[in-house]
């Protein structure tokens, strides 16, 4: 054998399937040989003591996306994908997001020029449909996943974005048609209007009502009704963001009728509730976000999603903004209710420390399905497997390196999102990723940015793995 580039010497590898004591050979940016005595190497990397496990992919993660006049996210593919980094991560997929009016192909252009030389980790993108005209369901959609963007997402709830049942219908038909899936925002958008409109007559505006009008029957019901019209046309959906045991129970109810429905949840669901929106003024603000956390059976109801395979996908719907900040959740009308505070708190950096610390740690979920709900499982859904999500000889050597008993006490001060907080601040988790390798190459080493080379690169994607629809 050549000499290799990289040996990562003494860890335990672990994959979905597998705990291995073993050495990975790296060469060439993939992974070349798994075993004892590989030989020589220009670098040895002593790992010993240390988890060897497939870097992360959140496939859930909002950066430089359009958010309303006046406001902006606090987060680019910079920053976004350094914090990713640091938290274990190799690959992020955000959402390049339709207006109103404008040309998916359009926006695909845009979204790349802002990720151009400016990812330390790799990136692929879903698209948010919201304008579902004749020529994006009839030409631009079907030639956009020829081309290797095989998901998109549709929302039920907000203005400008949610669409109705029958333009679901015409974009799930689009989906069957070509093989793509499709991820749904699940919340009834007429039931939240009529709850604001109802609280803030009663000058019910702090963040704290943001819950109030978007209780669990809102979720259930839109659960419910995605999966309905997924079932007419017959086409495979992901649930995203779950946060509670009945919309959980849809979902499972789904796929024990054989349905291909798939969820996910995310650590806001696991460890937050909605009495962390209370706080004073407008400090609540911080934890706005949709679904918002629930209550202590809900994060249990969660819990069991996960267990029990209801949840595939453990995202951090990283959709970061500033807070002290008159272009972030302060904006001018932010101070005046809940209706105006944009929806979303940061999380790509600590996602992972929290379900290894509350699930792994605490005997709740194996060190192999952890793996599973923060790697392989969104690399087989979203068409990326076996490339990226495993430890597997051909695959990328996409590494993150973990000191299984570091404790750490999760701080804002600690972190490398663009935000001014995190919604998970004092949270004390062991075991923490101390390097991170995106195909071969260190971007984080030993808790230190390890390149200044923003190498991350666009990955074109194949269609779901997991999730062809039947006769198709």
């Amino acid at each position: 054998m050549n000499e290799l580039d990289v040996i990562l010497r003494g860890g335990t590898v672990v994959t979905a399937a597998d705990t291995t004591r073993c050495d990975v050979g790296i060469s060439g940016g993939k992974i070349v040989a798994l075993g004892e005595s590989l030989g020589g190497a220009k670098e040895v990397v002593d790992v010993t003591g240390k988890l060897v496990l497939p870097g992360g992919i959140d496939s859930h993660v909002h950066v430089s996306q359009p958010s309303g006049p006046g406001i902006r996210m606090a987060d680019d593919f910079e920053s976004g994908t350094r914090s990713a980094a640091f938290g274990g991560n190799t690959m992020m997929l955000p959402f390049a997001m339709q207006q109103k009016g404008q040309s998916l192909r359009e926006v695909v252009k845009a979204y790349h020029e802002q990720a151009k030389d400016k990812c330390y980790v790799d990136v692929s993108f879903h698209l948010i449909v919201t304008d579902p005209t004749e020529s994006v369901l009839g030409q631009e959609l079907p030639a956009l996943v020829e081309d290797g963007y095989t998901s998109f997402k549709v929302f039920m709830t907000y203005e400008g974005m949610a669409l109705s049942d029958l333009e679901m219908l015409n974009v799930m038909a689009v989906a069957r048609e070509t093989g793509a899936l499709v991820m749904i925002h699940a919340e009834n958008y007429d039931a939240i209007r009529f709850l604001t409109d109802r609280l803030e007559r009663a000058g019910k505006t702090a963040p704290q009502y943001h819950a109030t009008s978007r209780p669990i029957p809102v979720e259930r019901e839109a659960t419910h009704r995605a999966i309905s019209l997924a079932e007419l046309v017959d086409v495979p959906i992901v649930i995203v963001h779950v946060s509670n045991g009945e919309a959980m129970e849809e979902i499972r109810r789904a796929q024990q009728k054989g349905l291909k429905v798939y969820g996910e949840t995310c650590p806001q669901y696991l460890v937050l509730t909605e009495k962390d929106l209370e706080g004073l003024n407008m400090e609540g603000a911080r934890l706005v976000c949709s679904p918002p956390p629930r209550d202590t059976a809900s994060q249990q109801a969660c819990w069991q999603g996960l267990q029990q395979n209801v949840f595939s996908l453990f995202s951090s719907d990283h959709c970061p903004f500033r807070y002290d900040d008159p272009e972030g959740k302060l904006t001018p009308k932010g101070r005046t209710s809940f209706r105006w505070v944009p929806n979303g708190i940061p999380g790509v950096e600590t996602r992972l420390p929290i379900l290894f610390s509350e699930g792994v740690k605490k005997g709740r979920i194996s060190l192999n399905e952890f793996v599973a709900l923060t790697a392989t499982n969104h690399a087989k859904m979203y068409g990326l497997y076996p490339q990226k999500g495993t430890i597997a000889v051909g695959s990328d050597a996409d590494i993150a390196i973990w000191d299984p008993d570091r404790e750490v006490t999760i701080s804002q001060k600690l972190l490398h999102h663009g935000s001014d907080y995190t919604p998970y601040e004092a949270i004390a988790v062991t075991g923490w990723p101390v390097s991170t390798m995106v195909r071969g190459h260190f971007v984080v080493r030993d808790g230190e940015l390890a390149t200044k080379d923003k190498s991350g690169r666009y990955v074109s994607r194949a269609k779901s793995s997991l999730a062809v629809p039947r006769n198709h």
